[in-house]
């Protein structure tokens, strides 16, 4: 980190030299506004993935340097108006003079205020060389700023790679990886390699899965064509080199032929030998790790194949593509995009995108989730697992029909069985989960009319606007929401008979309450506009509240307010999943957070600032062809790999 800072610094420097500038000053904003700006909370929406990351303020990382912040602060004359101060953008957002999504974040009057308008007026005196440093930082951190990210050179692999290694290796079925410890999610993901650890149990699991797999694979002999020849001596090295260099995704070093051909040697019996030396590398690191970057350049074809292997298959290379690596057919955007394509028309490229879409779509929460029985008899085991198919099916049918993917949004039918047409109102076509138009006053459409979305960001008992408006923001808009201060009350006040509320009245409080209000402005408004869907995600005209029971059971109705609003995004006011999802398939921010989450999963990382310019490449890739996601997935694959411009050099990284 010392190093990125002084590269920074020293880049800085540089070009302010070679334009004739002096070095940027620094102390004055460190010291002063920025500490009031970050008291009042504005770095969690004016950053790449916060609520105000479409606006022109966003603040550096967190631990940038002092020239840095220092640059920052004078880039903010951007948001002065130098002929009139008072009007500035700068002074009356965070004053709440004039509409600001994130409410008031310095109150008028205090010395908090005194310092936002010392800045402002500083920043009216700049000088023409000083607004030019100005702009050369702008316009480097709209570039995309500081070192990116490395990629883990080793990445260990998930369990459902581990599952489809050893079926594509072995030709086992057995799922071995649902017996090992359950992965945790980190990013919205369950690959990220900062979550990756290695836990005592986890490593038992491998050694024990290793032991079964191999007496499996030469059970009743060599049913699966594990040996290529005839035993013999000579047969025993191929074995070990042919084998290996499927189990480690790479040619086995000489030291490593004669260890395992060693190994092999030590039982007379050839098949047991060979069951020795499978168990031994089944709890290798070379195999339980992929190679994902390498500096060694004899390895790099075969890191190569690894990526595309496991970005686009889940799963190991097949002969074609350890056939490219060898002859060195990767090293040319040409030959990657021929196997890229090749890759996506494979039946195990649809597979990949379903574990991708379920980590997405967080399916994991609908089959953990319980509803009240009584209120929602409908809701069974089965209901879940439709609604998972459906949407699985609905995203395979834009994505492997090259239909428009911000579709997603607007589609005004969906998937449906039996059990969904129930909750839906629709009769149930005559074959599973076939397309069925949702009726023209649903108000449904796309993701956001299905029972997936509706039902996974709902309570027990009741739907939750905090949960939908949170869901859209985090999965649809790549935008994050910090969490709720240490000891916040999160409880609403209970619904009585004497004082029957609907949620919106219910939630008045995170409206009032300033400890509140800021983020749950964000969320709750989205989540009002959805409320004319229950906890299972069928249709309702009116809130119905029970009190009670027997004889003395009560009744009441409530009328339902379904206005919402995506606040920072203009124009956003809706009442319906259909109208919600008719702004998020033209807004900007979707767009790019489809090409985001695609590019964390497959990255094993979150996206940094110095990852910008490969986003935004992609994202116009994506949009010239007409939102195509296949093309997104030949995109982002062909430019991590080969940068076109020179403002995508530094994103490669020791690839």
């Amino acid at each position: 980190m010392i190093f990125q800072r002084a590269r920074f610094a020293i880049l800085l420097g540089l070009a302010a030299g070679a334009l004739g500038a002096q070095p940027l000053p620094s102390g004055p904003f460190a010291s002063g506004l920025y500490q009031v700006l970050e008291k009042a909370g504005c770095r969690a929406c004016h950053n790449p993935d916060g609520v105000a990351s479409a606006t022109r303020l966003h603040f550096p990382d967190a631990d940038a340097s002092p020239a840095r912040i220092e640059a920052f602060g004078n880039s903010l004359v951007a948001l002065v108006d130098r002929a009139h101060p008072d009007q500035s953008l700068l002074l009356r957002k965070p004053t709440a003079r004039i509409p600001h999504t994130g409410g008031e974040r310095i109150k008028p009057g205090t010395p908090e205020e005194t310092i936002l308008q010392g800045w402002v007026d500083h920043l009216t005196r700049l000088s023409g060389d000083e607004l030019a440093a100005a702009q050369r930082y702008k316009d480097f951190e709209d570039k995309g700023s500081g070192e990116v990210p490395q990629d883990a050179q080793l990445r260990r692999l998930t369990h459902s790679q581990y599952d489809h290694t050893v079926r594509d290796l072995l030709g086992d079925q057995t799922n071995p990886a649902s017996q090992f410890p359950p992965e945790d999610f980190v990013n919205g993901y369950r690959n990220q390699s900062r979550g990756q650890s290695l836990s005592p149990l986890l490593v038992e699991g491998y050694s024990a899965a290793a032991e079964r797999l191999a007496k499996s694979a030469f059970r009743g002999g060599d049913t699966h064509g594990l040996i290529p020849c005839k035993p013999s001596a000579a047969c025993r090295a191929r074995f070990v080199r042919e084998f290996g260099l499927k189990a480690f995704r790479r040619p086995l070093d000489a030291g490593e032929q004669t260890r395992y051909e060693a190994l092999m040697k030590g039982d007379a019996d050839f098949t047991r030998g060979a069951q020795l030396v499978m168990e031994a590398m089944l709890q290798s690191p070379n195999f339980l790790f992929r190679m994902d970057s390498t500096p060694d350049p004899k390895l790099k074809m075969w890191a190569t194949a690894n990526r595309l292997a496991y970005s686009l298959w889940d799963t190991m290379p097949d002969a074609d593509l350890f056939a490219a690596a060898a002859k060195g057919e990767l090293a040319t955007r040409a030959g990657v995009e021929k196997q890229t394509r090749r890759m996506l028309a494979d039946p195990k490229a649809r597979e990949a995108l379903n574990e991708f879409v379920s980590q997405w779509l967080r399916f994991d929460r609908l089959v953990t989730a319980t509803k009240d029985r009584r209120k929602y008899p409908l809701f069974t085991r089965e209901t879940v697992s439709s609604m998972t198919e459906e949407a699985t099916t609905f995203v395979s049918d834009l994505v492997w029909n090259n239909h428009d993917f911000m579709t997603l949004f607007t589609a005004n039918y969906g998937h449906v069985n039996q059990e969904l047409a129930r909750i839906y109102g629709v009769t149930a076509p005559a074959k599973e989960f076939d397309r069925v138009p949702f009726p023209a006053g649903s108000e449904r459409a796309g993701l956001l009319g299905q029972g997936l979305f509706l039902a996974l960001t709902a309570k027990p008992e009741e739907s939750s606007p905090t949960a939908r408006g949170l869901f859209v923001r985090e999965q649809f808009l790549c935008q994050h929401v910090p969490d709720p201060p240490p000891g916040v009350n999160t409880n609403l006040p209970p619904v009585t008979e004497q004082k029957p509320q609907t949620n919106r009245d219910r939630m008045t409080e995170h409206a009032t309450n300033t400890t509140c209000a800021g983020c749950h402005k964000l969320m709750d408004s989205v989540g009002f506009g959805l409320e004319k869907f229950d906890a299972t995600g069928a249709r309702r005209e009116q809130l119905t509240l029970e009190f009670g029971g027997g004889r003395g059971k009560k009744t009441v109705n409530l009328k339902l307010d379904t206005s919402g609003n995506v606040a920072g995004i203009p124009d956003s006011q809706f009442s319906s999943p259909a109208e919600l999802g008719a702004i998020l398939a033209k807004s900007a921010q979707c767009q790019e957070c489809m090409v985001k989450q695609y590019f964390r999963y497959t990255a094993g990382r979150m996206d940094g600032a110095a990852d910008r310019p490969l986003i935004l490449k992609v994202l116009d890739d994506f949009r010239k062809s007409q939102f195509r996601f296949q093309e997104l997935m030949v995109s982002l694959t062909l430019n991590r790999e080969f940068p076109e411009k020179e403002g995508l050099n530094h994103v490669a990284g020791n690839h």
